[in-house]
């Protein structure tokens, strides 16, 4: 299966890696700086809710596009629900 994203939430996952990216830049930065110690665990949770916010436009991709699809198509559903709960488990541990 060809693997595609929303054009929009492609758009939109692809400026919010961006931010990280720079978010993970400034960090590095500030570590290198020996900034307090608050203030690197503030910009660390702040990437890390960033990073949740692009986990929810990907799940949220997959669901549209491949598991709609998979659902849809005899044999191809098991395939969707041990990939959900893959990434379920993977998102509570």
């Amino acid at each position: 299966m060809k693997h595609t994203l929303d054009q929009n939430l492609k758009k939109r996952a692809v400026h919010r890696a961006k931010i990280i990216r720079g978010q993970a830049e400034g960090l590095i930065k500030a570590i290198e700086n020996e900034e307090y110690c608050p203030v690197l665990l503030e910009d660390s949770l702040s990437i890390q809710r960033s990073l949740k916010s692009l986990d929810t436009f990907l799940l949220e991709n997959h669901l549209r596009t491949h598991v709609k699809h998979q659902m849809q198509t005899k044999g191809e559903d098991e395939k969707a629900i041990k990939e959900l709960i893959k990434v379920y488990t993977l998102s509570n541990k």
